[in-house]
């Protein structure tokens, strides 16, 4: 029998959802910077890889979201009727102005440095508490029983959630990061993201009543005052930015977490020095951010043609990817090698929490909840060891970095 010579093709340089590539998106990163910074992908967007280029491209009014028209071009012009897209249209983040400054005006009085720093005995607290629960079992999955349920009990207290609901929020999946891949979502998967869209709006149209009725000190109550005030949010808009609130204030800051006891753990020198030194703690946790950020990717469309962007020709429409976690490890910024954890690291300046009109809201409240989380733990729980620090299990998505779960000892 004759047997042809198979030519494999090569593997493409940016194939983000490749096992090989969720488990270690660094020596692709590297590849990339060098061979070609601002590569085109099979799927027509570009990739901004160097901090120069994702730096400028988060902060140019050249650049914006242009979400609808973004999302027509890459599913087809009937994607708006899929109700978990038209949802997320309304997002504040998926916004430019004049409305991303409006919604973002309604909600950042409640993520100001003061109100945040205020909230670090609450943080204590639950801390302290799940550990007090927790240090008697001798293990845990640091994920579920740890990182997951500090972020959303601080979400779910600035959103007002009830304490008698919150158990189902504890509970729920974390399936909604794939959203946010780059590499376009199949039909079944565009099902189950619209049946999730719809449980959450179910739920907080339920909240938004009880919020009309018993007011409080809360989000959520100032949200819906600003929506029955008219002019300023729609029904829409109130249910689809509570629901980014919930997500966005708990999935990156599990991440963080989890990501930084990984790296330590992996570094016994640095957990060596962190635990020496307590006071380390600031500055480690800006090194988490930048050695593996739990935010991988931000995108932006050229709202004009753009001569020149890194040896490459943008033409008007054309999405950028911003690859934070390779700008974040680009040695042209972080000459002093750059795949090293090192939590004594001068001028750390992580672009996890993303940039210009867009930098992250709740940026200070994920450090103090990650300074918290990881220090307590380390000062109560002083023998805590992975059970599989070489080889875990790390969610099947790429813009959304994270653990699927991470066993511990002690």
């Amino acid at each position: 029998m004759n047997e042809q010579l198979q030519t494999t093709a090569p593997e493409p340089l940016f194939n983000p959802l490749s096992p090989d590539f969720i488990r270690d998106p660094y020596p692709h990163y590297e590849r990339l910077r060098t061979t070609d910074p601002m590569h085109l992908t099979a799927y027509g967007a570009y990739v901004a890889s160097r901090h120069a280029e994702v730096s400028l491209v988060m902060r140019d009014k050249r650049f914006g979201k242009d979400f609808v028209e973004r999302t027509k071009r890459r599913y087809g012009p009937d994607i708006m009727k899929e109700p978990v897209f038209r949802s997320m249209s309304h997002w504040m983040l998926q916004q430019d102005p004049p409305d991303h400054t409006r919604l973002r005006g309604l909600v950042v009085k409640a993520f100001t440095a003061r109100r945040v720093e205020d909230m670090r005995p609450r943080i204590q607290e639950i801390v302290d508490q799940t550990l007090d629960r927790i240090g008697p079992q001798g293990h845990m999955d640091l994920i579920e029983d740890f990182a997951f349920r500090l972020p959303v009990t601080i979400i779910c207290d600035m959103l007002g959630i009830p304490e008698e609901h919150r158990e189902v929020f504890y509970a729920s999946s974390r399936d909604g990061g794939r959203l946010l891949d780059p590499v376009p979502l199949s039909k079944a998967e565009i099902e189950q993201a619209n049946a999730g869209n719809l449980m959450a709006q179910m739920y907080f149209q339920q909240l938004f009543e009880l919020r009309r009725k018993d007011p409080g000190d809360d989000l959520t109550t100032q949200l819906v005052q600003a929506e029955e005030d008219g002019s300023k949010l729609s029904n829409e808009e109130l249910t689809a930015n509570i629901i980014l609130l919930f997500g966005a204030g708990h999935e990156t800051t599990v991440n963080l977490i989890g990501n930084g006891l990984l790296a330590l753990h992996r570094n016994p020198d640095q957990l060596a020095l962190l635990k020496a030194n307590p006071q380390l703690i600031s500055n480690a946790i800006e090194e988490f951010l930048r050695y593996d950020s739990s935010v991988q990717l931000t995108g932006r469309v050229a709202l004009e043609d753009i001569e020149e962007l890194g040896g490459r020709k943008i033409p008007k429409g054309e999405s950028v990817l911003c690859l934070l976690g390779s700008a974040n490890r680009d040695p042209a910024v972080y000459p002093d090698r750059p795949d090293r954890l090192d939590i004594t690291r001068p001028k750390i300046r992580p672009q996890s929490f993303g940039g210009g009109i867009h930098l992250c809201l709740g940026a200070q409240l994920a450090r103090i909840e990650a300074e918290v989380a990881i220090s307590t733990l380390l000062r109560r729980l002083p023998g805590l060891r992975l059970d599989n620090a070489e080889n875990p299990e790390w969610r099947p998505t790429f813009v959304l970095r994270g653990l699927k779960n991470l066993p511990a000892s002690w």
